[in-house]
């Protein structure tokens, strides 16, 4: 497996900083500006990317989201063109940690093992697969066994009303990082962040769990800041960036100059 998440975090620590990890749908609105895109915000202070796979039942993802894989698929989004984008943006920068969003059907179709093997081809470190119930991995999986045989590793969900033995049950098969869901529901419905608490964020370190992203309605940086001093390694911001970019895509400028959030120390 690779290490690049863990000597991102571990980097950004020293510095007294956190990740500033930007959510974004590949081959949107095609595979050509898609590339483009993840180079503008790699500029712009990207410390690593959660990338999503474009899919036509996205349940996770709220209006933006969802716009942005309509968007895509309308253009010709497949899972191969997606993979050709990260093997592309990978070539440029091999230190960069990648990881992937993606819905159960999407790993399933070609089989578990063809999935996985190709991710690691293209260079993505980590998966995290939210429609997984976290049932599906109180042991050793047929998931965690096909994404570790290809080095991939297999990340964790944590959402806000998890009781201490559920969080201690789900971080302790996280890989990579550990996503910390700021609140229920969907993405991007609600502009506004909660927060966890220092508690639920030991917990998860006592359990062995890889450092915790915050996400869900991280949009301005007062949200950095107080999701920094909850003791989360850095955030993971969707659908302002998605939002941003559906309002600019034809002015690649104005995304180099209203990044919704900054890094906080």
């Amino acid at each position: 497996m690779t290490d690049r998440f863990a000597k991102c975090f571990a980097a950004l620590k020293d510095q007294k900083e956190g990740a500033l990890v930007p959510f974004v749908n590949l081959c949107d609105p095609t595979p050509e500006k898609s590339l483009e895109i993840l180079e503008i915000l790699c500029a712009a202070g990207a410390d690593a990317f959660e990338l999503g796979i474009p899919f036509s039942d996205p349940s996770a993802d709220g209006p933006v989201i969802c716009m942005s894989s309509k968007r895509a698929l309308e253009n010709g989004s497949t899972t191969r063109k997606c993979l050709d984008v990260v093997r592309r943006f990978r070539e440029r920068h091999p230190e960069v940690p990648l990881s992937l969003m993606i819905y159960i059907n999407l790993a399933y179709a070609p089989g578990l093992d063809n999935f996985f093997e190709e991710c690691s081809k293209a260079g993505i470190d980590a998966v995290l697969i939210p429609d997984i119930p976290s049932s599906m991995r109180a042991s050793e999986s047929e998931w965690d066994s096909a994404a570790r045989s290809h080095g991939i590793q297999l990340i964790s969900l944590v959402p806000p009303n998890a009781d201490d033995d559920k969080v201690r049950l789900i971080s302790s098969h996280s890989e990579g990082y550990i996503y910390l869901m700021s609140r229920s529901g969907v993405t991007g419905t609600d502009r506004t962040a909660g927060m966890p608490t220092r508690h639920v964020v030991e917990i998860m370190k006592e359990a062995g769990a890889p450092a915790a992203l915050l996400g869900f309605g991280i949009s301005k940086p007062e949200h950095v800041r107080e999701a920094m001093a909850h003791g989360v390694a850095g955030v993971i911001v969707g659908s302002a960036y998605v939002r941003l970019i559906t309002e600019n895509l034809k002015d690649d400028a104005a995304l180099k100059k209203r990044s919704p959030t900054t890094r906080a120390a």
